[in-house]
């Protein structure tokens, strides 16, 4: 039988999703409790590979078992018991054989959080910035992405990936208070370190050292170097994937 997990994670303290051999990761951490309470060794395929830092309100994983010996609502329990605090279970389901988190997920939203006044409560998850962005030249920008589909420029360089195509859908910057505001991205996947490279190509428009002309220039040039600096990691959020 296969089952989903459906979990958030607080991403501070983790070297991502995926298991390293030098660092604590969550896929680590899911696994070792679901072995545990399982009573027998439980590997688990993810939604996706979120980098070192980044956070997770909606993730997505599933693993095989022959026969759980619980419901699934009491494995769901009993692994927010076990799992550290910044993990934690929403549900656990069975889905039929041929459901994948990673191939059957048609798109991934993510959330990148800025504010521009020093808040303490904000510290950890937005980065705060000193200077006035241009957010409606930011969101002209944005709206060229979805006519691309080839994003190696904002893949990190050394990526063992074998293509670097994604179908953008949405790419917008939205106001949530006088002095907060978040970039929404959404495709069918991402590229590693994507997200934080496309944020901080964005910023450099916004600041005005990059004009919309030359912001295609750097897409069509699919070059790391020629893009904007890759923004921290701690503002990003993974928020929903969809199957």
């Amino acid at each position: 039988m296969r089952y989903f997990v459906w979990f958030s994670y607080d991403g501070t303290r983790y070297h991502g999703w995926q298991i390293q051999p030098n660092g604590i990761t969550v896929q680590q951490e899911l696994q070792r409790c679901l072995s545990l309470l399982l009573r027998e060794e439980v590997n688990v395929v993810g939604a996706g590979r979120t980098d070192t830092g980044v956070h997770a309100r909606q993730m997505a994983a599933h693993f095989d078992i022959g026969q759980l010996p619980m419901s699934v609502d009491d494995l769901a329990h009993k692994l927010n018991g076990l799992l550290p605090q910044d993990i934690g279970v929403s549900k656990v389901e069975a889905v039929s054989d041929d459901m994948h988190a990673r191939f059957s997920a048609v798109s991934r939203t993510y959330h990148y959080y800025v504010h521009t006044q020093k808040n303490p409560f904000l510290r950890q998850y937005s980065l705060e910035l000193h200077y006035q962005l241009d957010y409606e030249r930011m969101n002209d920008a944005g709206r060229i992405l979805l006519e691309y589909e080839d994003f190696g420029a904002f893949c990190k360089a050394g990526s063992d990936v074998k293509t670097t195509l994604c179908k953008v859908t949405h790419a917008q910057w939205h106001q949530t208070s006088e002095t907060t505001w978040y970039f929404e991205i959404i495709a069918n996947r991402f590229l590693r370190n994507m997200v934080r490279a496309v944020v901080g190509t964005l910023i450099e428009v916004g600041r005005g050292r990059m004009s919309l002309d030359e912001f295609r220039q750097v897409i069509e040039g699919k070059k790391r170097t020629q893009a904007g600096e890759s923004m921290p990691a701690k503002a990003l959020f993974l928020e929903e994937v969809k199957y």
